[in-house]
């Protein structure tokens, strides 16, 4: 058996960007590899040496890493990708996105060997699905396949990502339409329902929460006008807001008073009891119990059953936008970023979020607001 070499590697300095580097080269497993060591005004040459040679001393004294793993693609990605995945998915994207992989990415490169697929026949696979699927769909498969190869790469499975450059066919097939509710289909919306699905109608269309946030609420969450959103309920698990952050958030005057209504009849009225109990109580109802049972029939009967929760959500966006409410201060009652500059630096206070939502709901019920003294003065 031929003895390994003995190597040096080699070390240049190279122009990355508006800097040049140290980048340190060598042979491992039969393959050429490079890794940028640092700035090269940070770091002098003697140490970008010494930073090289303890990258090749396992390798010179054969304790690197044997040859790689052989996968197939459906291997890697049962085996390694979505066990990964899961860690940080909450149920609900876990759910959906397993559902994808399983029902599109699978039986299209499932027995495939991970290193033998190449970039063309990713993107003819995108090509044809965006003959029967929409946008989001293909850009979601998109995505996917970029990550397990992703992945792939960083375990040193593979020497490059074939899915890195994949681009999304402009055409595709039209999505679900869902447009928002006007301001007069809000009111007769609201007035199917009785007490109890009415607010939490307006908790989504007002308030602009997510329905497991609404269905996981405590009466300790709704003191006073601010209702704090600390928890989601999704298939009874419970589990932190969507994006990981707790928020609170302020309640239109509506809302209030449906709320205090809705207080005198609660089952368990105790801080940690649950605003919209199920039958046992002890448990929040269930979304789809109370979306099939209580709001569907009642919004058949008036040809709306289309306006799910996500229209309700994409109302509160869309009417507050038209009613001229901040765009700061409606994303952080609803939940959403506007960008890393305003979701870090910048911050809406109560009052703000008190004043978009009276003049969110004074624009869509028509409610005449209050004078200012200012105003009082002027008027005299």
């Amino acid at each position: 058996m031929r003895r390994k070499r003995y190597q040096k590697g080699s070390l240049q300095a190279r122009k990355h960007g508006r800097h040049r580097v140290w980048v340190a080269s060598w042979w491992e497993d039969s393959s050429r590899r490079s890794k940028v060591l640092g700035l090269c005004s940070k770091m002098t040459k003697g140490d970008a040496e010494s930073a090289m040679a303890a990258i090749l001393q396992p390798i010179n004294e054969g304790t690197s890493r044997g040859p790689r793993p052989v996968y197939t693609f459906e291997q890697f990605t049962k085996d390694v990708y979505l066990p990964f995945c899961r860690r940080s998915w909450k149920e609900s994207t876990a759910g959906t996105s397993e559902q994808i992989v399983h029902k599109h990415l699978l039986p299209a490169f499932g027995p495939d060997l991970l290193h033998t697929i190449r970039r063309d026949q990713l993107q003819d696979f995108l090509d044809r699905k965006a003959t029967e699927l929409s946008f989001s769909v293909v850009a979601h498969l998109r995505w996917f396949l970029n990550g397990i190869f992703k992945l792939a790469l960083s375990d040193s499975i593979i020497s490059g990502n074939p899915a890195a450059e994949l681009k999304v066919p402009k055409k595709c097939q039209p999505g679900r339409a869902m447009r928002p509710l006007t301001e007069e289909e809000v009111n007769t919306y609201l007035e199917a329902f009785g007490l109890r699905e009415k607010l939490i109608a307006r908790l989504a269309i007002f308030e602009g929460m997510r329905p497991g946030e609404i269905l996981a609420l405590r009466w300790k969450s709704v003191a006073g006008e601010i209702i704090r959103v600390e928890e989601r309920v999704y298939k009874r698990k419970f589990n932190t807001p969507k994006n990981g952050k707790t928020r609170e958030g302020a309640m239109s005057d509506g809302t209030l008073e449906l709320l205090n209504e809705w207080a005198e009849l609660a089952q368990d009225p105790s801080p940690d009891g649950f605003v919209f109990p199920s039958e046992k109580v002890s448990t929040p109802i269930s979304l789809d119990n109370l979306w099939r049972r209580s709001m569907r029939p009642r919004l058949e009967d008036i040809d709306m059953e289309w306006a799910t929760f996500q229209v309700l959500r994409k109302t509160n966006a869309s009417l507050s936008k038209k009613a001229g409410v901040d765009p700061k201060v409606a994303s952080d009652q609803r939940g959403h970023g506007l960008g890393v500059s305003m979701e870090v630096y910048t911050s809406s206070d109560m009052e703000q979020k008190r004043a978009a939502l009276k003049k969110l709901e004074a624009a869509v019920l028509r409610k005449p607001q209050p004078q200012q003294p200012s105003e009082l003065a002027k008027s005299a």
